[in-house]
């Protein structure tokens, strides 16, 4: 009886890939582990491929960010319905923002970390700024107020999403509980009558109460 063995493998190309492919296995990437750990070599190995295939659609990681970028932009970043006062607009634009980038905080480190932008936000910026020339700021004033908002706003994002990180991974008490659970209320009284309340009062959600202080300091001159 002949010896019968399995069919012999031949080697083939590379399964093809898609665009769609690309930014879906990239959005999941960055979503469960950070910008840091996308690398092209990682993502051509996710999706089965070579990194030279993925180069036939995207030139390098910085073209891939701006990608995911936009798609994730488009999907939810949408235009609100916006007030007749400018001050009032300034304010709505930059929450809109704001929430969006909340809900995913790693873009938030893509936008901090590299000279990469959306052109979906751009109208978002646009009415930031055009709302604050309205409000009697030159226009150079007025970038630079833009960009007061926008630290203000990616900064509050980030710190709030790296604490809940390091709070989700140890649940032990954090360094600064430590400290603050052994103030000497002789060199610092404010801070010791507030120590056990320091947490709470901290992780309040006061963006908003943050953004309109910030937005009259910018007008009042």
């Amino acid at each position: 009886m002949p010896h019968s063995s399995a069919p012999r493998k031949t080697p083939g190309r590379p399964a093809r890939i898609s665009r769609e492919d690309i930014i879906g296995t990239a959005r999941r990437i960055v979503t469960e582990e950070g910008a840091a750990r996308l690398t092209m070599r990682r993502l051509a190995k996710e999706i089965g491929s070579t990194p030279m295939a993925l180069y036939h659609h995207v030139r390098d990681k910085e073209e891939l960010l701006l990608l995911l970028l936009n798609d994730y932009a488009e999907r939810t970043l949408h235009r609100p319905a916006l007030p007749d006062q400018p001050r009032e607009r300034v304010v709505v634009a930059a929450v809109a923002i704001h929430d969006v980038l909340a809900a995913c905080p790693w873009i938030v480190e893509v936008l901090t970390a590299d000279d990469l932008m959306s052109t979906a936000a751009l109208w978002f910026v646009e009415q930031i700024v055009d709302s604050l020339v309205e409000c009697g700021l030159t226009p150079e004033r007025a970038v630079h107020g833009y960009r007061a908002i926008w630290y203000y706003t990616a900064g509050e994002i980030l710190v709030r999403a790296t604490a809940a990180r390091r709070r989700a991974a140890d649940d032990q008490p954090t360094y600064r509980d430590r400290v603050f659970a052994d103030l000497d209320p002789d060199e610092l009284p404010r801070l010791a009558r507030l120590a056990d309340r320091w947490a709470e009062l901290t992780a309040e959600d006061t963006y908003l109460d943050g953004l309109r202080a910030l937005v009259d300091g910018l007008l009042a001159n």
